[in-house]
């Protein structure tokens, strides 16, 4: 864990095993603040689809978790939550995400996660997390930054383990 000049926490993980990846959607899960936007970074196939369904079951959907390229936005209706799964690999311009109202779907009880955030220009409202993921020579790795306060209470009781 460290502190760059910018003054956001950052940190790192290395998952050498998809399950262990899982463990730490499942780990995030646990007392996740809401609400919350955390945009997913990363090549194709680093791990950004893994981690959100992972995250997304591990909050009690139980449900079919799909990825949302084609779709660009899944909704999970969860007891207590909302889990908003932003793809936005297939887009060409970032006004195309003012049809998708997601301003309107945002409330105190969501969670938003964004696969290819830069794809999204200034329509995405600001990360309290950025997850990067990339690959390792075995597995995937992850770099962190908690983006505010917030975030960074949260990383330091869930994420510096």
């Amino acid at each position: 864990m460290s502190m760059p000049a910018s003054g956001a926490m950052t940190g790192h993980k290395a998952f050498p095993l998809e399950r262990d990846l899982e463990k730490f959607a499942n780990e995030f899960a646990c007392e996740i603040p809401r609400p919350l936007v955390i945009w997913l970074e990363g090549d194709l196939g680093a791990g950004k689809t893994t981690f959100a369904r992972g995250l997304i079951r591990a909050l009690g959907y139980a449900g079919r978790v799909k990825s949302p390229t084609y779709g660009l936005l899944e909704h999970y209706q969860l007891e207590s939550l909302q889990v908003l799964h932003m793809d936005l690999y297939r887009i060409s311009d970032p006004a195309e995400l003012e049809f998708l109202g997601v301003e309107d779907l945002l409330d105190e009880q969501t969670i938003l996660l964004v696969e290819w955030p830069d794809k999204g220009g200034s329509w995405l409202p600001k990360p309290d997390f950025i997850l990067k993921f990339g690959y390792a020579a075995e597995g995937r790795d992850l770099n962190w930054t908690a983006c505010n306060q917030r975030a960074e209470a949260f990383a330091i009781k869930s994420l510096c383990t």
